[in-house]
C-alpha cells in the first residue's frame, strides 16, 4: 500500500522543483500532511510559509506552538465519542438516534449528527486541545519543545 505522506513528500519536492523554491502556502489535507510540507521547507531552509493542517495531533500542535504551522481542524474527542454513543445507544434501543443535519450521499440525503470544528492556533490551544484534556498533557508538551505556556 502506498503511504499518503511519503507520496506527498514526492509530490512536494516536486512542486518545489518546478516552481524554483516559490510556494507561498499550503493547506494540507492533515497534520501528517502538514508536517511532511514543513519538514520539506526546513530540509531546503526555505523559511517558514502558512501551513495549516487537520486533526490536531500532537505533532500539529507542537509545528503551531514553535510558529512552524499556522493552525489546525480540531474536533474534540469527547462530543464525537458522546454523539456515537448516543446514536448507539438510540439504534440499541430500536429508535431512530437523533440528528442535527443531513450529509450528500451519492443520490440522497443522509440524516446526521454534525458537530462544529474549531480551528485551533496558538492563542487559543490552551482553551481548546489543552482544556478538554483528553488528548494532550500540557505540561509534557511544552516541556519537550521548551516552550512556556501562554498565560
Amino acid at each position: 500500500a502506498e503511504n499518503p505522506t511519503e507520496t506527498l513528500d514526492y509530490s512536494y519536492e516536486q512542486m518545489l522543483q518546478q516552481t524554483s523554491n516559490k510556494i507561498n502556502a499550503v493547506l494540507a489535507a492533515n497534520d501528517g500532511l502538514a508536517n511532511s510540507v514543513i519538514s520539506a521547507q526546513n530540509a531546503r531552509k526555505l523559511g517558514k510559509i502558512p501551513v495549516t493542517g487537520q486533526d490536531a495531533t500532537a505533532e500539529g500542535i507542537q509545528h503551531i506552538l514553535v510558529g512552524e504551522q499556522c493552525m489546525t481542524v480540531y474536533k474534540a474527542v469527547k462530543a464525537e465519542a458522546d454523539a456515537a454513543a448516543k446514536a448507539a445507544i438510540s439504534l440499541i434501543n430500536g429508535q431512530t438516534p437523533a440528528t442535527n443535519g443531513t450529509t450528500a450521499n451519492k443520490d440522497k440525503q443522509t440524516p446526521s449528527v454534525l458537530l462544529t470544528p474549531v480551528a485551533v492556533t496558538k492563542a487559543n490551544i490552551n482553551d481548546t486541545v489543552i482544556k478538554d484534556g483528553t488528548v494532550y498533557d500540557a505540561a509534557a508538551l511544552y516541556s519537550a519543545l521548551g516552550v512556556k505556556p501562554a498565560d
